[in-house]
């Protein structure tokens, strides 16, 4: 079965949170097709922004989303970088989607300071999360029903993954990896990668 994995994107996001998690799963599918021919990709990714047209991350890099909220195929993994947050965290209609889209997927994830978002929408309420650690006095602040973990790359509710800063959301993306598709396929992707592995926080 292949995975449909979304990954939002937005206006001054930081630009690993969305890549680094992006080359994880599409390596991950493009190593085990070399590895096995005959099976299908294990995840199809896909780019959403709220509306057509070019994103413009953190530090100028700009992108096309494949999809808007209202093309946006269902999706198995909802992905929710981090970045500036405060016109996303503060958009009805942002937050709204996000609550849909979750509700509907199997797991839902966040690197950074996406948590934020997952928060806003009422999705780590009585969970455990984590975020970048220059934000997690400021999210224990605005966001007291949840428990949140500091030095851990990430923190696994099931459900709902969040990630520490920036590059830990490759270590997320790794670990999903393995608990979707196998430790094996995990370990091969970090070798592609030449990024360490080690599927624990």
């Amino acid at each position: 079965m292949t995975v449909t994995v979304a990954i939002y994107l937005f206006d001054n996001m930081e630009v690993l949170d969305f890549a680094g998690p992006f080359e994880v799963f599409t390596t991950a599918s493009r190593v085990l097709l070399r590895m096995k021919p005959e099976s299908s990709a294990p995840f199809a990714v896909v780019t959403v922004a709220r509306r057509a047209g070019l994103v413009q991350a953190r530090a100028g890099l700009k992108v096309y989303a494949d999809h808007t909220f209202e093309s946006c195929p269902p999706c198995d993994l909802l992905l929710i970088p981090g970045g500036v947050i405060d016109n996303e965290i503060n958009d009805s209609q942002v937050i709204s989607w996000i609550q849909e889209r979750a509700a509907a997927a199997d797991i839902t994830a966040s690197v950074c300071t996406g948590a934020f978002l997952l928060a806003g929408a009422g999705l780590l309420n009585n969970k455990s999360a984590t975020t970048h650690w220059e934000d997690v006095a400021d999210f224990r602040s605005r966001f007291p029903k949840v428990s949140v973990c500091e030095n851990v790359r990430w923190v696994d509710e099931g459900k709902i993954v969040s990630s520490a800063g920036i590059a830990a959301g490759i270590d997320m993306s790794l670990h999903l990896v393995a608990r979707i598709a196998g430790n094996a396929l995990a370990s091969a992707t970090a070798k592609q990668m030449d990024v360490p592995y080690k599927n624990e926080t």
